[in-house]
């Protein structure tokens, strides 16, 4: 919560300020202590918090899942095997339903995405201040704890997505096929240069709407868990006012965390199995 030194805007630009690792102006290289400090590192910097949580969620992702594959038994299941069978059935039930083609690659890759990208928003539902005030405890200015709240993890998974479709477009149709769908639709060859800016803007949306679909919502969700942390600072009414909505909005943003996972998951399979359609349908 916003403290009586520190206004309720200096509040809201700490919460949403990354730790940024790049060069000074001076030419060495550290931690940026301000957003102006961030902003003047630009493009050859790195944000060191999103890296951090989103590697450290992934790790989290692959030991728990591969307890449970060690400890899976063909008898009563336990709680953990249990719980994971059930996310890989709601994922491989979705694949089968989008994906008609052959790939071993894609089930294991939406389930990736799904549990990956669920775990990042699983943190928006940490206090905005517990681990940001124990990070200031310990000399560290800025802690954004919500990976997906960076447009750089959400864009680079997207990016990440948009490649794999480029890769398996010309595998299946060949450079040809994948040239002849972007510049022979919608209208006749001879409307070639009109048909590759349409297609070009079409194929290059797919990977910035995925990623900035996903940042959108949780920066949103984010902000007004720091706008209701505000309220505790208003006094006993306010602060009580204030646990009440931070609670419905917890429980709300359940529903969106997981959507939002399942949105991306689902859209790149999407986009996946397009890519492996020989004949488009334009």
């Amino acid at each position: 919560m916003a403290t009586g030194t520190e206004t309720s805007a200096d509040y809201i630009k700490h919460h949403l300020t990354n730790l940024v690792f790049g060069q000074h102006p001076d030419g060495t290289w550290g931690l940026a202590h301000s957003a102006e400090e961030a902003a003047a590192m630009g493009f050859m910097s790195i944000n060191v918090d999103s890296m951090f949580w989103s590697i450290l969620l992934g790790v989290v992702f692959v030991l728990v899942f591969r307890s449970a594959a060690k400890r899976a038994t063909s008898g009563v299941p336990g709680g953990l095997q249990n719980f994971v069978e059930m996310i890989v059935d709601f994922v491989d039930d979705n694949v089968r339903s989008i994906f008609t083609h052959q790939n071993s690659m894609i089930a294991p890759m939406a389930l990736t995405i799904f549990v990956w990208v669920f775990l990042m928003n699983l943190m928006d539902l940490v206090p905005v201040d517990w681990i940001p005030m124990a990070a200031s405890a310990v000399g560290i200015h800025y802690m954004k704890v919500v990976p997906t709240t960076d447009p750089n993890i959400t864009l680079g998974m997207a990016f990440a997505v948009f490649l794999l479709v480029i890769y398996f477009s010309i595998a299946k149709k060949g450079l040809g096929g994948f040239l002849g769908e972007l510049l022979f639709h919608p209208f006749p060859k001879w409307a070639a240069p009109v048909n590759l800016i349409l297609e070009g803007v079409t194929l290059l949306a797919k990977p910035i709407s995925l990623g900035l679909r996903l940042f959108g919502n949780l920066y949103a969700g984010e902000m007004i868990f720091i706008l209701i942390a505000l309220m505790y600072s208003g006094g006993l009414i306010m602060g009580i006012f204030g646990g009440v909505l931070q609670w419905g909005w917890a429980v709300f943003h359940v529903l969106i965390i997981t959507l939002q996972a399942g949105i991306f998951a689902v859209l790149s399979v999407v986009y996946l199995a397009q890519a492996h359609d020989v004949e488009s349908e334009h």
